[in-house]
């Protein structure tokens, strides 16, 4: 037994392999760095689509590449047989979000520096990222100041569409655009789809009375901006 624990406890030392130890760090430190990692995606998520799979799933995957590197080393066969077999993997969720891709590097990328042994370049990463994605959270890096919105509502199909809601946009509306127009009803009524950005000040629960009033009593309905869709 004293025996056996030597030999499993001296793999990194002979160059035939990584200690216990040397791996336990591994698991500990990636698990803690991309712990840290998710804790900041939480804090400054927004929309609809966040997914307590995918925190968990960013943390296992920064664990498990560390695992990989440990596993690989500077064997070259090694690392040419588990790119052959990590292959066969399909993935197929479709990620919703581009920042959610930004954060699955970033965890690989934390792997991989834990498993080569790059414990500080972790750490310092770790940290200088998670101030970045504060920052640009906080301060709302890239957000545009106005706020557009989509109205959707229905019309009779003998309304002039162009010409009925004018006077209603221009009172209420700093800029409006059509989207969509689309028959519905079997051909009885029209379904238009507008982005709309509202003037300052401006009840929104009015401007929706007076188009439905306009449209003889139909749906109207505000939805959020194209920009923050996200289900």
């Amino acid at each position: 037994m004293d025996e056996f624990i030597k030999q499993i406890t001296a793999g990194s030392a002979t160059g035939t392999g990584f200690g216990v130890w040397e791996t336990f760090a591994a698991l500990a430190l990636s698990f803690l760095l991309c712990l840290i990692v998710a804790y900041f995606y939480r804090q400054t998520h927004r929309g609809l689509s966040y997914s307590v799979s995918f925190v968990h799933a960013m943390i296992l995957m920064g664990v498990t590449v560390a695992v990989i590197m440990l596993v690989i080393g500077s064997n070259i066969a090694r690392a040419f047989t588990l790119v052959g077999a990590l292959s066969i993997i399909r993935f197929r969720n479709a990620v919703k979000d581009s920042r959610d891709v930004a954060f699955i590097f970033l965890t690989m990328a934390i792997g991989m520096a834990v498993g080569t042994g790059f414990y500080l370049t972790a750490l310092i990463f770790t940290v200088s990222i998670s101030f970045i994605v504060y920052f640009l959270s906080r301060f709302q890096i890239g957000a545009t100041a106005s706020r557009e919105m989509l109205l959707k509502l229905y019309a009779p199909a003998a309304l002039d569409y162009h010409t009925a809601f004018t006077e209603t946009f221009l009172r209420n509306l700093r800029d409006h655009s059509l989207l969509s127009v689309e028959t519905v009803e079997d051909g009885g009524a029209v379904e238009l789809i507008y982005s709309v950005e509202f003037k300052k000040g401006i009840d929104e629960a009015g401007f929706l009375g007076e188009l439905r009033k306009a449209t003889g009593g139909r749906k109207v309905a505000l939805l959020t901006g194209q920009e923050n869709i996200d289900v």
